[in-house]
């Protein structure tokens, strides 16, 4: 005799499925068909809730099917939500979980670029001359002559500012682009600029340690986010990359899909990090403060924003996820 659950489990399997595809969007993002589908497993759902409450002795299986049945009509009965709402739902929740739940992604992307980098350095600090494979030639003689190209930011610090967001946020949508192409376009862009990445500092204390510092000190106040930005937008990237190489229990038009949207979110919040990263860069980082005060301003705005990262709107997704 087949029991209650092994006549079931296979709709509700399929409900929690269509609930992963439109997890953070609405049921708009579902095809016609799907969305009646959705309708008629969350109708069997609710009645199997209420069988299993007045019949089975099991409060693993009812609280299952209660979380279930919550979950699939907050995505049928969800008022419209205003603009703002929606704003502060996106970076109190949306982007901060669909970070936390593609991490690996963007660890892979900072591993790549941080070994590139290593090996840039070294590869410069014993040759000066690899600074050309990474078309860095000539800079040897600015390091040289001391020319601290950033201070002309000072000049016109509101238009700096704008060229730096604009130049930051089209390479965060590059190597996104580079990562889609089955990943391996982002490894070849990541493994490049860490390379010239630790290309440019070895030559800078190979040739004129203070310039090394004062270059160092440039960097920091806005580094911590910009560089974590272009991990994130290439991991981005891979994600949708690998969910066409391996898609999982999901067709990969599925899989592209529902790793296209949290791809998306996670390019839309590093677009408005890369704001607050340009800001920086414009106004602080090459200004006459002391090195402290950019090293500060560095660190400060890296523990926060991780912090960030990892912290905001946790309570809230593990209790739609209970």
């Amino acid at each position: 005799m087949i029991s209650f659950t092994d006549d079931r489990k296979s709709n509700w399997q399929r409900l929690e499925d269509l609930l992963e595809l439109i997890e953070g969007v609405s049921l708009n993002s579902l095809s016609r068909a799907e969305v009646r589908e959705f309708g008629e497993l969350y109708r069997r759902a609710a009645t199997d809730l209420a069988i299993a409450r007045s019949e089975t002795r099991d409060p693993k299986l009812v609280n299952y099917l209660n979380s279930l049945v919550i979950r699939a009509h907050g995505k049928i009965y969800r008022a419209e939500s205003n603009g703002f709402e929606t704003i502060w739902r996106f970076f109190t929740c949306d982007f901060p979980a669909t970070f936390r739940k593609n991490i690996r992604y963007m660890a892979i992307a900072f591993g790549i670029f941080a070994v590139f980098a290593v090996f840039g350095f070294i590869a410069t600090w014993q040759d000066l001359r690899f600074t050309d494979f990474v078309y860095l030639s000539g800079i040897e003689y600015q390091i040289k002559d001391n020319e601290q190209w950033w201070l002309s930011l000072n000049k016109a610090n509101q238009v700096g500012s704008s060229s730096i967001m604009t130049n930051n946020i089209f390479v965060t949508f590059r190597v996104f682009a580079m990562g889609a192409l089955f990943g391996i376009g982002a490894v070849y862009d990541l493994a490049f600029e860490g390379a010239r990445f630790g290309s440019v500092f070895a030559a800078c204390y190979s040739l004129n340690p203070p310039f090394g510092d004062a270059l160092a000190a440039f960097v920091v106040g806005h580094g911590v986010i910009e560089l974590s930005t272009i991990f994130f937008c290439a991991g981005a990237g891979m994600m949708i990359g690998y969910a066409l190489i391996n898609p999982g229990d999901l067709t990969r038009a599925q899989a592209l899909k529902k790793k296209g949207i949290e791809a998306a979110r996670i390019v839309i919040g590093c677009a408005f990090l890369l704001v607050i990263a340009g800001t920086i860069e414009g106004f602080l980082s090459p200004s006459s403060l002391p090195p402290a005060v950019k090293w500060l301003t560095g660190i400060s705005t890296g523990i926060a924003m991780y912090t960030y990262l990892f912290l905001a709107g946790r309570g809230r997704d593990e209790r739609e996820r209970a």
